[in-house]
């Protein structure tokens, strides 16, 4: 029988609403992030970093991007015999065939999968933080305590733990209550979303509350497992972690990469992040363009100015156009004589010559003001703008427009412009 002390599930399927028109088309795991990277890279990485070389990718929501670029994990070393990365949808059983309805309801619609390899332990891991973690020496810990679930958790600002699950220990980190987004927390020690359980204990826990609906870690799994007198301690992690749920945490995190010492370094020699490659040409840097403080991906031409900025792979920028402060993905393909602040442009897009983005008053978006705000402006994949037009601050553009969808040229600031078979 194949023998793994631990292995990894990766929930990967999530929707990412937050992330708007980002995530319409793809799940919120597979979004670039850092200009040749997307979001799954990094959990993938930290995994193979870590020595495990076995994990599960749960997937559901639009999973072709993620899939195609997962393929059969050869970036990170997880194409083995034994073991490797495997996908795992939701599939058509005899009866009873459901989506996964809860974080841990996939994992209990995996049971077969996680038994093939006769695990001492199981790693639950989220497909969509950006950090660095060596889950070896979280499982050193798991087994010095002698616990039967360890919860990585990270110290924030008492005044901010309401907006988290809130992990309550005594002297010894054994966790002794937790509260989920408490009113008034007694602790600060937020949960990151990252389990160690023992198998024989999270097996029955899954199994004992298998009938709960949308069964989920933190609100059956976890709490079961308390009542049931199990040793639950708290690990705490103390480096950089991010959740990009929102378009304003994505932009931020993006532009942390390119700060003169970035507190996220994706440089480290000893902790590369992996991703999917394929064979690209250098960058190109014409001889009118400038670059300051910025991540370039290979394979772009820029011809224009970019200042402080993200840009992906294949981008083309062309001469006398100004990017600032903003995300541009891969494969987009940028005029000339244009401006743009503070702009998130998905992967694909063709934007004419003389666009200018960014500008105007900062009002409220007209349709989701909770995702599109802080003077972002975001364009969808594979949009086309037309030459010459003007979008302000808050807004939102997405699908193949053309100079009648904007009058007078200008779209305003907080104005939503989705086309046909996109969604924002």
């Amino acid at each position: 029988m194949i023998k793994k002390e631990m292995i990894a599930m990766l929930l990967a399927g999530g929707q990412g609403s937050r992330l708007g028109i980002l995530t319409s088309k793809m799940a919120k795991p597979a979004v670039c992030f850092g200009g040749k990277y997307r979001i799954i890279d990094f959990p993938l990485s930290n995994c193979v970093n870590s020595g495990i070389d076995t994990v599960g990718v749960l997937t559901q929501y639009r999973p072709l991007k993620l899939n195609t670029h997962i393929g059969i994990g050869i970036p990170w070393d997880l194409d083995r015999n034994v073991g490797g990365v495997t996908v795992l949808p939701p599939y058509e059983k005899m009866e009873d065939t459901e989506w996964y309805t809860g974080t841990a309801n996939a994992i209990y619609q995996n049971i077969d999968y996680i038994e093939t390899y006769n695990p001492d332990y199981v790693l639950i891991l989220s497909g969509d933080h950006i950090y660095k973690m060596d889950y070896e020496t979280m499982l050193d810990y798991h087994k010095e305590k002698g616990a039967d679930v360890t919860i990585a958790v990270m110290p924030v600002p008492m005044e901010e733990a309401k907006r988290f699950g809130i992990m309550v220990t005594n002297e010894d980190s054994r966790i002794t209550d937790f509260e989920e987004k408490p009113e008034h927390p007694r602790s600060n020690l937020a949960s990151m979303g990252i389990y160690i359980f023992s198998w024989p204990v999270l097996k029955e826990a899954l199994l004992s509350n298998a009938s709960q609906p949308g069964l989920d870690f933190g609100k059956h799994i976890i709490p079961y497992c308390r009542d049931q007198g199990k040793k639950l301690y708290a690990y705490e992690f103390n480096g950089y972690w991010k959740d990009v749920g929102t378009l304003t945490s994505y932009w931020q995190a993006n532009m942390e990469l390119i700060d003169v010492v970035p507190e996220f370094n994706l440089y480290e020699e000893y902790w590369k992040i992996y991703t999917r490659n394929t064979t690209l040409p250098p960058q190109y840097f014409g001889p009118n363009s400038s670059i300051e403080r910025s991540i370039v991906g290979e394979g772009s031409e820029i011809y224009g100015q970019v200042i402080n900025s993200v840009i992906g792979t294949c981008v083309t920028i062309g001469e006398g156009t100004v990017v600032r402060d903003s995300i541009i993905m891969n494969d987009t393909v940028i005029g000339g004589g244009g401006y743009f602040e503070k702009a998130i442009v998905a992967e694909s897009a063709v934007i004419g010559n003389g666009v200018r983005i960014g500008e105007g008053a900062e009002v409220p978006n007209e349709t989701a003001p909770n995702i599109y705000r802080d003077g972002l402006t975001v364009v969808g994949e594979k949009s086309h703008i037309p030459d010459g037009v003007s979008i302000g601050k808050n807004a939102l553009v997405s699908g193949d427009t053309a100079a009648e969808d904007f009058p007078g040229g200008c779209l305003e600031s907080g104005k939503s412009l989705v086309k046909a078979g996109d969604q924002a």
